[in-house]
């Protein structure tokens, strides 16, 4: 077994959606670990964008089935998986007819202009924590990645609390470039099905309007350490993330590559 889990939930990755730099960046990142003493697992959302036939994307029977409830509505959950070639990285596809499906409305593969986004958020972190619970996969660093995976660090953190080998797992959040364009609406705390979210969080949720400003503290919130990933990152999401006292990784510091994660990772299990 390798001596280092790592898990990356993030927004996507290469070659699943094509011509985007930021799904390069994540599969180089991703395969630079996998290997020697790193196990490497991803997740990401299955978007409509996605080919399954060229990809060959297969359903996971054991991991779909259940279903994920927000906002009173109840939605399927449908997990699927490839192979990242050639390092044979596991990817699990998290998927639902409802939020993923491609629509000639989007203004990008990630549906960045559509009005759910919150409710995409919640059943991606939903459909990620159950996956990652079914699977007894154990990461000791998972680091989620985009605005899409801002909700997953609360998540898992409150199901890692109650599975005592794993409290002390390093949970990373990266705030990555890209804009919710679509009009969001308030309320969001309302749509956990009852889930007891922390008060920060709930602030956070609370706010009005909500933006990628905010998906970004909300990922910041429920982690262990930050990486600013974004050469434009706004000035509040860096306040914020200075103001939380968390260990933080500079745009600066991250351009420098694998390597340069890899010390930051290393510091983070060393305080464990």
């Amino acid at each position: 077994m390798a001596d280092k889990r790592i898990l990356f939930v993030t927004q996507e990755v290469a070659p699943y959606l094509t011509s985007r730099p930021l799904a390069d960046q994540a599969k180089k990142l991703a395969e630079a670990f996998q290997g020697g003493k790193c196990e490497v697992r991803i997740f990401t959302p299955k978007y409509g964008a996605v080919n399954e036939r060229r990809n060959q994307l297969h359903e996971v029977i054991r991991l779909s089935g259940i279903n994920i409830t927000i906002d009173d509505a109840d939605y399927p959950l449908v997990v699927k998986v490839a192979s990242l070639q050639p390092t044979r990285i596991q990817v699990y596809f998290i998927d639902s007819d409802e939020f993923f499906r491609k629509s000639s409305e989007d203004a990008d593969p990630l549906g960045s202009s559509r009005d759910d986004n919150e409710e995409r958020a919640i059943f991606f972190a939903r459909g990620t924590t159950d996956t990652v619970k079914k699977l007894r996969w154990e990461p000791v660093i998972v680091q989620c990645a985009g605005w899409i995976s801002a909700l997953a660090p609360t998540y898992l953190r409150k199901m890692y609390a109650d599975n005592p080998p794993q409290q002390d797992v390093k949970i990373i959040y990266c705030v990555l470039p890209g804009q919710i364009t679509g009009q969001l609406p308030s309320g969001m705390e309302s749509k956990f099905d009852g889930a007891k979210m922390p008060d920060e969080i709930l602030r956070l949720l609370a706010e009005d309007p909500i933006t990628t400003d905010t998906f970004h503290k909300i990922g910041i919130a429920g982690a262990d350490a930050v990486v600013i990933a974004d050469p434009d990152a706004s000035p509040e999401v860096i306040a914020y993330a200075k103001e939380s006292g968390l260990p933080i990784m500079t745009y600066e510091e991250q351009s420098q590559g694998p390597e340069a994660y890899s010390r930051f990772y290393d510091s983070l299990q060393a305080k464990s």
